[in-house]
């Protein structure tokens, strides 16, 4: 198995009114010697804007803003803008979070060229209906029956964990999306092309389009998208989160997967045990119990940094070594 070193708690409430109840599920980048982290902070009621503060290296806050970075001003995301992504794509920068408006939980974009001012773009993930879902994809004899059970009580679907790939893949723009219990992958020219009919074509071909489906007694219940995947010259490495309900509720632990890098569908291997999962005292018990959700990475020579959320309520650290998480990966096919 291969040995990852927990690093501790990094940032965790610091009494300023906008974070009140926790802050959790950073977006992180590495920009020369600069390091930049962009949190989701929840104030009272569970509403989350995104916080911001600069590292000194991988694992010390520097400088920390006391108030939010951004904050919602839309009506799709009016209760909060929850769990940041971030990566660089030809000198823009793609900041994706899950957009609340109090009912729903969607995919939405913000993009920038200076990590200073932020575009909106609105919720990019579809907007589909249980009954639309259900409608399109009835002919899909192979589709996992859980999404009806996972999804039937809601109205609109929820479709979280947008996570861009770092780079266009055969020229396009690639992302990943959560509709339990599986990961998909949505590639398209650009944004302009996520229309209606896009996505009723989408979920008439549903099937061809899941990246990642649960595999091990660890991710048995759902899995969901992680980090921003990493380039490797032997596939593209997903750090994911993978759910399992146990006796006292779901345990959410910290997964790794490789994916070819010209056909990211096609999985080269994965880890038949969690990268890592909760076990202290942070991670066991707060706002929600049980959990480590990974959202960022910070590669520092070898030394690959992971970034959690820890129990829904503070922001914690792991360090595994890069080469020797690739070659027990490569283990694994």
């Amino acid at each position: 198995m291969i040995t990852v070193k927990k690093e501790g708690v990094l940032l965790q409430k610091a009494g300023f009114e906008f974070e009140d109840e926790s802050v959790l599920n950073p977006a992180v980048i590495k920009e020369g010697d600069h390091i930049y982290m962009f949190y989701r902070a929840v104030h009272t009621h569970n509403y989350s804007t995104i916080g911001y503060c600069e590292l000194d290296g991988p694992l010390s806050v520097k400088t920390r803003w006391e108030k939010p970075f951004l904050t919602p001003g839309f009506e799709y995301e009016s209760h909060g803008m929850e769990d940041p992504r971030i990566v660089k794509i030809e000198g823009t920068y793609y900041l994706s979070y899950v957009a609340f408006d109090g009912d729903n939980a969607l995919g939405a974009l913000a993009t920038s060229t200076d990590l200073k001012t932020f575009t909106k773009h609105g919720i990019i993930v579809p907007k589909v209906t249980y009954g639309d879902f259900d409608r399109y994809t009835k002919a899909q004899s192979k589709l996992n029956e859980k999404y009806l059970r996972y999804n039937r009580d809601a109205h609109i679907l929820a479709d979280k964990d947008l996570v861009f790939f770092p780079r266009r893949i055969n020229g396009k723009l690639t992302f990943l999306h959560r509709i339990k219990p599986d990961i998909q992958l949505t590639a398209v020219d650009e944004l302009t092309d996520l229309t209606d009919e896009f996505w009723v074509n989408y979920f008439l071909h549903f099937d061809e389009h899941i990246f990642l489906c649960p595999k091990y007694p660890h991710e048995v219940s759902y899995v969901g998208g992680g980090c921003p995947p990493i380039e490797t010259a032997h596939g593209w490495l997903i750090i994911y989160h993978g759910v399992k309900d146990a006796i006292k509720g779901y345990e959410y632990s910290c997964c790794a997967a490789l994916m070819d890098l010209d056909e990211p569908f096609k999985e080269i291997a994965r880890l038949p045990y969690p990268l890592f999962k909760p076990g202290l005292d942070y991670e066991l018990k707060g706002d929600v119990d049980d959990v480590c959700f990974p959202t960022g990475t910070v590669l520092q020579g070898d030394t690959l940094y992971i970034y959690y959320g820890a129990a829904d309520e503070l922001v914690a650290a792991a360090s595994v070594s890069l080469s020797g998480l690739i070659e027990e990966l490569l283990k694994n096919k």
